[in-house]
């Protein structure tokens, strides 16, 4: 409740002098000290609300002017100050009309005795509106903050990796080819068969190392990318079949999606990519699936991947676990690009959905598809030369 010893500003709509001193003389027998501006025409109304008022007492019927129209201009500068209806007698539908228009309470002159719990009640609510509004902009300006945090850190970790995979490419992919080049050198020139079985032992090192820096650059920065995003999601499903014996099937209507022309905004194909990445990496790990499908497409300006699996499901306690980071992390990736992610679970199987809106986003700098790739053949994108 508003401090009694507060001054309340109070503005009133009153064409009476006898009524307007009768209504200060109830409030101030309440205990409440007000400081009050009666004005009783329209022009007097709206030059009165340029200021500031703790609340609104108006009368109903006033020459020329209503109280219904005075609560319209009213709310339509404030929708918070509290505005009190008094009238000297007032129909059900006008009271009705009054609280759906948004008056704060309304009672009849022959009852003032009302007038200052109204007031009260009204100010109190308003300014608990207030407050709750005001920290509601808090909380949106914070969670905003929070999703412009979010994608700097995604696009650092993304420049990182990168820099971190072309080190592994120029120093340790360099350093290992040479050797390999150096001991196989070696294993050509000498006459030794002991010499030659251990040039061969080491060449077998050094080829599994340089395998290993493939796979690590790769995960680190997946330059298949640089192809598009339909031969990198096929590359995904075909090194998944692969290594899980499960089967991947990857979809779409559109071979082109990404393809000159056809350009994604800037950072949506990786974005793509990483949950693809992120989903199969999930469902090797805890889905038991024996199928996996993804399917590809753009309709209505919205990029949609949707990737399911025939495996256990999960349940919402599954979600809702403190270490579910995995799914955390996909859904503040897709926010970088103004996407969102939907996950669904019948009991038996999942459904992860990756909806990104195109419409406005910035063209990104994809490259060209090549018209004679063979999609069948697997590509590492990151494979230094053999011998």
């Amino acid at each position: 409740m508003p401090d009694t010893r507060d001054t309340l500003r109070i503005l009133h709509l009153e064409d009476s002098e006898p009524d307007h001193e009768l209504a200060l003389a109830q409030l101030r027998r309440s205990g409440l000290t007000i400081d009050a501006q009666r004005v009783e025409t329209r022009s007097e109304f709206e030059a009165a609300l340029a200021r500031r008022w703790d609340a609104i007492v108006s009368d109903y019927r006033l020459p020329g002017f209503s109280g219904l129209q005075a609560l319209r201009l009213v709310r339509a500068r404030d929708p918070i100050v509290p505005f009190i209806l008094v009238s000297g007698e007032i129909g059900e539908d006008v009271a009705v009309a009054a609280m759906r228009e948004g008056a704060s309470d309304y009672l009849l002159k022959n009852g003032l005795a009302r007038l200052a719990p109204a007031l009260e009640h009204a100010i109190d609510a308003a300014r608990t509106h207030a407050a709750k509004l005001e920290a509601d902009r808090e909380v949106a300006a914070s969670h905003q903050r929070l999703a412009e945090f979010a994608r700097h850190l995604q696009t650092r970790i993304e420049a990182e990796r990168a820099a971190i995979a072309r080190e592994i490419h120029d120093d340790v992919g360099g350093s290992l080819t040479a050797l390999k080049f150096e001991i196989d050198w070696i294993r050509r020139h000498s006459s030794e068969p002991a010499v030659r079985q251990r040039a061969l032992s080491a060449l077998e090192t050094v080829t599994h190392a340089i395998g290993a820096s493939q796979r690590v650059m790769h995960n680190l920065r997946p330059a298949i990318l640089e192809q598009g995003l339909v031969p990198a999601l096929q590359w995904l499903a075909g090194r998944f079949e692969k290594r899980t014996g499960a089967e991947c099937v990857f979809r779409t209507r559109d071979e082109r999606i990404g393809t000159r022309g056809h350009e994604l905004p800037e950072g949506v194909p990786l974005v793509a990519y990483r949950t693809a990445q992120e989903a199969l990496t999930n469902i090797s790990k805890h889905a038991q699936a024996t199928r996996v499908t993804m399917d590809l497409s753009v309709s209505g300006g919205v990029l949609s991947l949707e990737i399911s699996d025939n495996g256990r499901g999960f349940s919402s306690s599954d979600l809702a676990k403190a270490s579910s980071f995995g799914i955390r992390g996909l859904h503040e990736r897709a926010g970088t690009v103004g996407g969102w992610i939907e996950l669904s679970s019948g009991g038996r199987g999942t459904t992860l959905m990756l909806s990104v809106p195109l419409d406005g986003a910035p063209p990104a700098d994809e490259a060209a598809l090549r018209d004679d790739e063979d999609e069948d053949r697997e590509h590492d994108p990151s494979a230094w030369s053999d011998l």
